[in-house]
């Protein structure tokens, strides 16, 4: 059963400095165990939004209006401790290349333990044994080679994987992906889509993504929105965008896609699972 109230943004705009806001009005929701897609071009807002609803916005800039309701308590009010307290354990994010956020001379495994035991009080025994079970369930191979692997020892799609691994540690409510699958190649990308579908299916994680691609929004979205020059010109279900669109922006996002149903990632990754 959804909750109706898991996540709303409420006529959010967001500006840096004095400028006019780069993000203006926005109203979307999304329910428990639900996906959310977020499309557009670069530079419609999309990435500034994700940052404002996990509170990491850059400095100078700021939600100007509006509110971000997570489980009946406003986001846009939290304290540094309130953050603190919900930021990596109920609310993660994976962000865009996430293999460059992981730090190069220091191994996957140190990293991961660490990230672990920042949030949970526990061994370094124990986290390793957690970190080794998530890998296993990102289906990344020999996970202890991982472990005691340097990030450059490990290709573009598993460094991804791992960076999913220790976002979903943490077991949030709420995962925030930031152009997960870019720069991926179009095999590794139908990997970590079916990765996050499993994680919807195996912890009841809700998630919104950050994507340009609208193959991957229209495969593995429950609902869509398009965001053109900072503002929500569609928002709906699914099977409204893809099939009775009524922005003539998404029609041309549309057009671009050879086959939605065809030869598309979606398309491709139905075929290999």
């Amino acid at each position: 059963m959804i909750e109706k109230n898991f996540l709303n943004v409420n006529n959010v705009s967001i500006k840096y400095g004095r400028q006019e806001p780069v993000v203006k009005n926005v109203n979307m929701s999304i329910g428990h165990k639900e996906i959310v897609g977020i499309v557009g071009e670069s530079g419609s807002g999309k990435s500034t939004l994700l940052r404002a609803i996990l509170g990491i916005l850059p400095a100078g800039s700021s939600i100007c209006s509006g509110n971000i309701i997570f489980k009946e308590r406003n986001l846009v009010q939290f304290s540094k401790k309130e953050w603190r307290e919900i930021r990596g354990n109920r609310i993660a994010m994976i962000f865009q290349d996430a293999g460059r956020s992981l730090t190069p001379i220091l191994k996957i495994g140190d990293q991961f333990i660490e990230t672990i035991r920042s949030h949970f009080d526990i061994s370094k025994a124990v986290a390793y044994d957690k970190a080794v079970d998530m890998l296993g369930k990102m289906q990344l191979p020999d996970a202890s080679r991982i472990m005691n692997s340097y990030p450059f020892e490990l290709s573009g799609g598993m460094k991804q994987r791992v960076a999913i691994a220790m976002a979903m540690t943490m077991e949030p409510e709420l995962l925030l992906a930031d152009e997960p699958t870019s720069a991926l190649d179009v095999t590794v990308q139908a990997q970590v889509v079916r990765q996050m579908l499993e994680l919807r299916s195996n912890f009841n994680t809700s998630i919104i993504i950050v994507t340009h691609n609208m193959g991957v929004a229209a495969y593995m979205c429950d609902k869509i929105a398009v965001m053109r020059q900072g503002e929500l010109v569609e928002w709906g279900n699914r099977d409204q965008v893809i099939n009775k669109p009524k922005s003539q922006y998404t029609k041309d996002l549309l057009s671009v896609v050879p086959e939605l149903g065809g030869s598309d990632i979606g398309e491709r990754e139905r075929t290999s699972a």
